[in-house]
């Protein structure tokens, strides 16, 4: 006697073949996945957070053109008030007309006024002054005229002629 029930049976190829499709979709729907999935995880709000910056990046909330800056020589080298007035000009900064300190400078000072140190700093930063350079405004700042001014740049022989020419040379 033979089976009760007689299923018929499928060729073995075929089972192979779906075996194969299903791992071909598989393998397709995973790659897809891979792909697309960090672009839908990225625009998600709910579990992302935003990036912060490290504690040492900072950004300059000072506008330029808003801070009045005079430039003193304080050296014999001849143009170097001029020569750094020009460099802060390009930046942006208000500068005056440069001058000379009424005393010699062995280093660079940048004075500020009061609420003006992050704009000093800035400063410092864009001529080549270490940021010790940076000091407080006061009644002993070796330049003459320095009334209304919120940073004051003495330049002291430290960088003095630091690759600039002296004087102008004619067109």
């Amino acid at each position: 006697m033979g089976p009760l029930h007689s299923y018929p049976r499928e060729p073995q190829g075929r089972r192979i073949g779906i075996a194969v499709a299903l791992v071909v979709a598989l393998a397709l729907a995973g790659y897809i996945g891979s792909v697309v999935g960090p672009h839908f995880k990225g625009s998600s709000s709910s579990t992302t957070t935003a990036p912060t910056l490290p504690p040492s990046t900072t950004t300059s909330t000072v506008a330029h053109a808003s801070v009045k800056v005079l430039v003193a020589n304080g050296t014999q080298e001849a143009n170097t008030a001029g020569h750094f007035t020009q460099l802060l000009q390009q930046q942006g900064w208000n500068v005056g007309t440069p001058t000379n300190s009424t005393s010699s400078a062995s280093t660079t000072t940048v004075y500020y006024a009061p609420s003006k140190q992050q704009a000093a700093a800035l400063v410092a930063s864009a001529i080549g002054a270490p940021a010790t350079a940076v000091q407080p405004l006061s009644a002993t700042v070796p330049v003459a005229n320095a009334a209304g001014i919120d940073v004051v740049v003495v330049i002291g022989a430290d960088l003095a002629g630091q690759g600039f020419p002296a004087t102008t040379a004619p067109s």
